[in-house]
């Protein structure tokens, strides 16, 4: 996720704020990373992921999908399979798969958020970058629990993480004042949906954009920040 850069790149930091349980989340993470592309050797982009939680107070063992869209939204079950057929045909345009079938409920994303926090600190963008990315295919393509432990231990060794210490974070609560944090300073300066893009801590694109709309994007920003 981060971009080759000639000297004449001008440089990018990109807060992508987004939750693993986000669908939108994974399309416009898919979205940027388009976008990135076609603007290699434009910018130089180092992307950093931070935490927002869409159901902090999510039980262990979560919740049926349904139940729970229904509950937040007002949701009914022939809008709910409008809406994921729509994600799901979004998601395949930008080669990501959402298997809705195997997404039957919603779960707490706390441990998730440690986990990336932790390996920004402890390891580098790139493996912050993998971990978050085989998170999303963890939950909507697999179906998997994203909080976890014997899984998020797992997608840590497989994005280039000590398996051993991301193990001792999770079963420490290590990061979690930091997580927290993190949540309060977005939400404290009027971050309530997601995915959130910031760039250079001043330009927020908001929303699961398509690929053409953030290359705009950053396109001018880079013009107005060089």
């Amino acid at each position: 996720m981060t971009t080759a850069s000639p000297s004449a790149a001008a440089p990018l930091k990109i807060d992508f704020v987004s939750d693993v349980s986000c669908p939108w989340c994974a399309i416009g993470l898919q979205s940027l990373d388009r976008a990135l592309q076609a603007l290699d050797g434009t910018v130089q982009a180092t992307v950093h992921f931070q935490p927002f939680e869409l159901n902090p107070q999510m039980g262990p063992g979560g919740q049926d999908i349904g139940e729970h869209l229904a509950e937040k939204y007002g949701a009914s079950p022939e809008q709910t399979a409008q809406t994921q057929r729509a994600i799901a045909e979004r998601g395949a345009a930008l080669g990501f798969t959402f298997n809705m079938d195997r997404r039957s409920r919603i779960y707490n994303t706390f441990d998730a958020h440690r986990l990336l926090h932790w390996a920004a600190e402890e390891g580098s963008p790139a493996a912050q970058s993998a971990l978050k990315l085989a998170l999303f295919r963890a939950y909507f393509t697999e179906g998997n629990d994203p909080g976890d432990r014997t899984l998020l231990v797992r997608l840590a060794g497989e994005a280039g993480l000590d398996a051993a210490r991301a193990a001792q974070v999770l079963d420490s609560g290590e990061y979690a004042d930091a997580v927290r944090e993190r949540e309060a300073f977005y939400q404290q300066h009027g971050i309530h949906s997601v995915p959130a893009v910031i760039v250079n801590d001043r330009h927020l694109i908001q929303g699961g954009q398509p690929p053409e709309v953030f290359e705009q994007a950053l396109r001018k920003i880079a013009a107005q920040e060089g």
